[in-house]
């Protein structure tokens, strides 16, 4: 469903990636890890257009889309929940939702996945009227969930959803991202909480440096010395 190929991209003179490769099939959960300053947002802002390669392609679908502009590729199919969260503090969760359910021009579409949402996330049905800045810290990670699967998209970025949480919260988050996935929604997660990320998914890869270093099944990553000795401290 989502393939990049030997991209190469930075900031000015500072370079960032150096010949990524990878792909993500339809229907799977697929995990990137890596450290601080290993290159994994800046992977990010290439797949959704806020950043352009300065080498290599990014298909979607079949059609190559590195070219396109942000706007045009949640329209098509892939949505971003940023770091940091960055729901719109001064609105309402209902009007959250709506801006993230823009790109569909047919009401009864969007009131479809409105109540898909609340089906997924029913605090925020409870808190609809309330704004998004009032909300704790674990309900303001779920609504920048939910605004991202309010667009309908394909294939989901999640970008540290678990940052910044109460460890108790964490599973909570991760059964959503699987059941938004059981929903037909693709997944890929770039997630600091590695033993995590590499259990919920069905393939991984390793991200030092700017460089793929390790990909396989989470389960085998789990195992390997590089990754043990350099993520979960064993």
């Amino acid at each position: 469903m989502l393939e990049l190929k030997g991209i190469y991209a930075g900031y000015q003179d500072l370079a960032v990636l150096f010949d990524i490769s990878l792909k993500v099939e339809d229907g799977e959960i697929v995990s990137l890890i890596g450290s601080n300053g290993a290159g994994k947002s800046t992977l990010i802002n290439v797949i959704t257009g806020i950043l352009k390669p300065t080498k290599g392609e990014v298909i979607f679908m079949d059609k190559r889309i590195d070219q396109l502009p942000p706007n045009k590729i949640v329209e098509i199919g892939i949505s971003h929940i940023p770091e940091g969260r960055q729901i719109f503090y001064n609105m309402s969760v209902l009007e959250n939702l709506k801006m993230g359910a823009y790109v569909e021009t047919d009401p009864k579409k969007t009131e479809q996945r409105l109540e898909w949402v609340f089906s997924l996330f029913p605090i925020l049905e409870e808190r609809k009227s309330q704004k998004g800045g009032t909300l704790s810290g674990g309900e303001q990670q779920m609504l920048a969930i939910a605004r991202g699967i309010a667009s309908g998209p394909k294939v989901l970025i999640l970008d540290e959803p678990s940052l910044g949480l109460m460890p108790k919260l964490l599973p909570k988050i991760f059964n959503i991202v699987r059941e938004i996935n059981k929903n037909g929604v693709t997944v890929l997660l770039v997630e600091q909480n590695v033993r995590e990320a590499l259990k919920l998914c069905e393939r991984a890869y390793v991200l030092q440096t700017g460089k793929v270093v390790l990909e396989g099944k989470g389960s085998n990553l789990l195992e390997s010395p590089i990754v043990k000795k350099a993520y979960l401290g064993l």
